[in-house]
């Protein structure tokens, strides 16, 4: 399940629509409104059915947070890139299913795809 940051633009969720990219908003579908922070977001994750959580927060991307049961994407684009760069993401060889995605913490970016995952003390680095 797709799971995006309230403060993605009514545009974008347009964009992924017209994608047929299928995902939930925290705030109108998931959640309550106003649930920002890593305190709202983490407890809610393992609840849900296998998420990928797209946020603009760069504070999500920390090995810290890596979980077995979900995986959170700080998206580090304009928000008018939003919808492309979670396409993208989500057509990667590395990242195309939930299993594959699962134990991550990923970073997305023009030139690629940073991450960590579990049990692996270092960072990988992946280009488009």
């Amino acid at each position: 399940m797709n799971i995006l940051d309230e403060d993605i633009s009514v545009v974008e969720c347009e964009r992924l629509r017209t994608r047929k990219i299928h995902f939930r908003q925290i705030g109108v579908e998931i959640g309550r409104a106003g649930m920002k922070d890593r305190n709202d977001m983490l407890p809610l994750l393992p609840t849900l059915r296998r998420p990928t959580f797209f946020t603009r927060d760069h504070g999500f991307y920390h090995p810290s947070l890596l979980h077995p049961a979900y995986c959170l994407v700080y998206l580090g684009v304009a928000f008018d890139e939003i919808a492309e760069f979670i396409r993208r993401f989500l057509r990667h060889t590395a990242f195309r299913t939930q299993a594959q995605r699962r134990g991550k913490v990923v970073r997305v970016h023009h030139s690629g795809v940073s991450y960590w995952q579990a049990r692996v003390k270092k960072a990988h680095a992946l280009s488009w």
